[in-house]
């Protein structure tokens, strides 16, 4: 079943700005005639996998074979083995084909594909498709004994954090590309449930993409407003308050009971 993803953008144009963009670091260091706006974030494409950056992978069905279709991310629990995402990008009703690839590049799982052992996906979100509510965790098998947090480390989640403390690296994994591109800009305000940031080239497939501070806090997942945005340059989270926090405490209840991937 092909998963739901972020709204269709103009791939042809998303594929251009990917090309004008690997080497822009800064808007200082953009190319005469080709400068970035200053409000958008600096794109990069992500480095080599290693384990802090590979917190971050690519959810896909079964195997490798088929694309990726969202992006997901490690998030500290007790039993070290949950994952963050959009919830547009779970269907709720257990998700056991869904394999995670933390650090995924070129074809290739380098720490392993973690097989989703159940999805925590919120009441409002399966109700009525609450934009407010496009978060989900999930709970992943272990591989030879080894919990995925084990191998690839994990970000920590925060909720009730303003909007526009800090800056963030939004990674997320666009299905035109086969390696994850990283961006850099502060968030600001959509509306008092939402929050945007303006990253080029985010097309499909970077749903689920965690937003980090610098002290490896997830403060913001790719989706919300127009599950995610209708555009590759702007992109959306809803606010993590309350309602992120007590699923999160649901997930992590459960984590540890998955058993072997």
């Amino acid at each position: 079943m092909k998963r739901p993803t972020r709204p269709l953008g103009n791939r042809r144009h998303a594929l251009l700005s990917v090309v004008a963009l690997l080497a822009v670091t800064s808007v200082s260091g953009a190319a005469p005639g080709h400068a970035v706006p200053r409000h958008l974030g600096a794109v990069v494409a992500a480095r080599a996998a290693a384990p802090r950056s590979a917190r971050v992978g690519a959810l896909f069905d079964g195997d490798l074979e088929g694309g990726h279709f969202c992006t997901a991310s490690v998030v500290r629990s007790g039993g070290r083995d949950v994952i963050l995402t959009a919830a547009h990008c779970l269907s709720g009703d257990g998700d056991t084909d869904v394999v995670f690839a933390p650090g995924y590049r070129d074809g290739r799982a380098p720490y392993g594909l973690w097989r989703v052992a159940k999805t925590f996906v919120p009441r409002a979100w399966s109700d009525r498709s609450d934009e407010d509510s496009d978060f989900a965790f999930a709970v992943v098998g272990s591989r030879g004994g080894r919990e995925l947090e084990d191998v690839v480390g994990a970000n920590v989640l925060v909720t009730g954090r303003p909007t526009g403390a800090a800056t963030v690296v939004v990674t997320g994994y666009p299905n035109v590309r086969e390696a994850p591109l990283s961006c850099t800009n502060r968030p600001t305000a959509h509306s008092r449930t939402q929050q945007r940031i303006e990253c080029p080239a985010f097309t499909d497939g970077t749903s689920g993409s965690p937003w980090v501070d610098k002290e490896g806090e997830v403060v913001g997942v790719l989706g919300g407003f127009e599950q995610g945005g209708a555009t590759d340059d702007v992109s959306y989270s809803a606010v993590l308050g309350g309602a992120a926090a007590a699923l999160y405490r649901e997930a992590t209840a459960f984590s540890g009971s998955a058993g072997s991937g």
